[in-house]
């Protein structure tokens, strides 16, 4: 018994990098040790972060296209939706930025964005292929 308890714990090490389910059991005297692999899908997430003058800019054109107070906490990771934005305020914000970077935003792009880090990325995104 004491060989299949440390067999156990060898097979307990391995759970976290194998990402496997373990199930030890005793059945008549004997110890039955099983495991199964789950599938986990792996999600990654690439950013480019904006220069952090370029997310403030951003946040502050935000604020006055959503008649927001300047003490409002806008940061990187708010949504616009959750700042009150409707789908007509998205479209005034990036016809703000655009103005204000002298920048054009493709429609499929406009449509994406939902955050102001987003936004931020997306001005320096266009701006990094405008220049030579």
């Amino acid at each position: 018994m004491a060989t299949t308890m440390q067999a156990s714990r060898s097979v307990l090490s391995l759970r976290p990098q194998l990402n496997q389910r373990l199930a030890v059991t005793s059945s008549y005297g004997r110890w039955n040790v099983s495991f199964s692999s789950q599938s986990r899908p792996l999600h990654l997430t690439v950013t480019c972060a904006a220069k952090p003058q370029t997310v403030e800019k951003v946040s502050q054109i935000v604020k006055k296209q959503l008649a927001l107070s300047d003490d409002s906490n806008v940061t990187g990771e708010s949504k616009f939706a959750a700042l009150g934005a409707d789908s007509l305020d998205t479209v005034e914000i990036v016809m703000g930025l655009e103005e204000e970077f002298g920048i054009s935003v493709e429609e499929d792009s406009a449509q994406s964005i939902t955050t102001v880090q987003e936004a931020a990325d997306l001005i320096e995104d266009i701006l990094s292929k405008q220049s030579p």
